[in-house]
């Protein structure tokens, strides 16, 4: 059964999307401020947080900030109806999705769902699998290993989301070769959930500060403007 961690200072959400996550067989904890929520996560962190942006005490972005630092665990916002600066904000900062409010309950499900399901993906379903996908892989200096869900540049730890992760690994099996940002949908979300561009471009924005965290002179993956995205093997 998956924790999921509820972050809202709306106490009708909390009573009403805990209700519905329990009764499709998660188990949740509700927190109605950011401090809340963090003091909890430090003491143990569940398998998954949905947070408000807009909060007392400490809001989900400062929260996100904080729980970054320690956690990659993945992480969907609940955004303001027209509010485009949060979602870009909140992706670049490290969230994984987003949902923008008032939304269907049956929605956030299906995207908490389709998160988990991608978090399995990368960790493959049995230790010592070999596939394509969670295999050991190495591209020049860079060494992506799936199952351990670990990334090194240059023998340098690299830590990322599920959904850097998944782009990262889908860009560099096969170097040279272009990913739009459809294929790149295709991979990092369920076929049920729909993103659009905004979203693609702001992981990879988030994915290559991190890499330039290991390496300032990180340029392995290339934009090609109005196409997609390229990894270029160094």
């Amino acid at each position: 059964m998956s924790k999921i961690a509820l972050v809202d200072d709306d106490r009708n959400i909390l009573t009403s999307v805990s209700m519905t996550l329990e009764a499709e067989g998660f188990e949740v904890e509700t927190y109605n401020d950011g401090q809340a929520a963090l003091d909890a996560f430090n003491k143990k962190l569940p398998d998954m947080a949905v947070l408000d942006i807009k909060m007392p005490r400490m809001d989900g972005m400062d929260l996100l900030q904080r729980l970054r630092q320690k956690s990659q665990m993945p992480v969907i916002f609940l955004t303001s109806k027209d509010d485009e600066i949060d979602e870009v904000l909140g992706l670049r900062m490290g969230a994984d999705d987003y949902v923008k409010k008032p939304f269907s309950q049956r929605l956030l499900v299906e995207r908490i769902r389709a998160l988990l399901r991608r978090q399995e993906a990368v960790a493959g379903d049995v230790a010592g699998t070999t596939t394509g996908e969670t295999k050991v892989m190495e591209r020049g200096h860079l060494r992506m290993d799936p199952l351990r869900h670990a990334v090194s540049w240059k023998g340098a730890d690299v830590s990322l989301t599920v959904t850097e992760f998944l782009l990262l690994q889908a860009l560099a099996q096969r170097p040279g070769f272009v990913k739009s940002r459809d294929q790149l949908m295709d991979v990092a979300y369920d076929d049920q959930v729909y993103v659009d561009d905004r979203t693609i471009d702001s992981h990879i924005k988030r994915l290559r500060k991190k890499m330039r965290s290991a390496d300032p002179d990180f340029a392995a993956i290339e934009t090609l403007y109005g196409i997609g995205y390229r990894y270029n093997e160094e």
